[in-house]
């Protein structure tokens, strides 16, 4: 890998003075590519954070147009972008942030049609929708690619946070077996506090930065779960 440049060095200084990041897991994170599913609460705090890392290429993939009551707590939008597509308006609000990251946009969503050409692009995925459905296709396709990914899910107060598919090859359906249950859920808006999908968000992004520059322990087969009314936690094994 080519060595860090000036504008490298200043941009990323507090990064790489990390002795578990440095320079090398810095240019770790230039080379890599992540495919954001779902640019809602979770979505807008994952790529905020992922881009200002320094991750070189990342997919937006989303087919919703921002409105209003998505404000309270998808930090990417302003009232200027209602009614138009997240993943256009995502990225413009992106790249101003750093004009040297490729964004890859797309409007269509991921589907069973298009989900593994456009996964097997990127090292990795993360997982950002609000639906069991396209939580099973990222598990499929995923696993299909052998590529790992970061799940989170947010409701209310609470939120949890895993790593599927990585060393010990643990799966969402062996989180949550019964898919076809669950996926005949109607859908339904539920309630939350703007401020959970923030954190669970800037979780979601710390563990893809684990993994794309190898430093820590990532949350591999782990669930980590907090609840912010309470502000209590756990970490289970599944």
């Amino acid at each position: 890998m080519e060595k860090l440049n000036d504008i490298d060095l200043r941009r990323y200084s507090r990064q790489t003075m990390l002795r578990e990041i440095g320079e090398e897991g810095q240019r770790r994170l230039l080379s890599s590519s992540v495919l954001i599913v779902g640019l809602g609460g979770l979505g807008a705090a994952v790529a905020t954070y992922l881009t200002g890392a320094g991750v070189g290429r990342i997919g937006l993939c989303d087919p919703d147009i921002v409105s209003l009551s998505n404000l309270q707590r998808q930090v990417l939008y302003t009232e200027s972008q209602l009614g138009l597509p997240k993943v256009e308006e995502a990225a413009t609000r992106l790249q101003s942030q750093s004009s040297v990251t490729r964004f890859d946009l797309y409007p269509e969503g991921l589907t069973e049609e298009n989900g593994q050409v456009i996964a097997s692009g990127y090292d990795l995925l993360v997982d950002c929708t609000d639906n069991f459905a396209t939580r099973y296709l990222i598990d499929d396709i995923c696993h299909r690619l052998g590529k790992p990914w970061v799940y989170g899910s947010i409701g209310e107060f609470r939120g949890q946070v895993a790593v599927m598919n990585h060393h010990r090859q643990r799966r969402y359906t062996d989180l949550y077996p019964d898919r076809e249950e669950l996926c005949a859920l109607p859908r339904k808006t539920a309630g939350v506090i703007g401020a959970v999908p923030g954190v669970i968000g800037a979780i979601e992004a710390s563990e893809a930065l684990k993994l794309l520059a190898g430093f820590g322990e990532p949350l591999d087969g782990r669930l980590f779960s907090i609840d912010l009314l309470t502000l209590t936690s756990s970490t289970i094994e599944f």
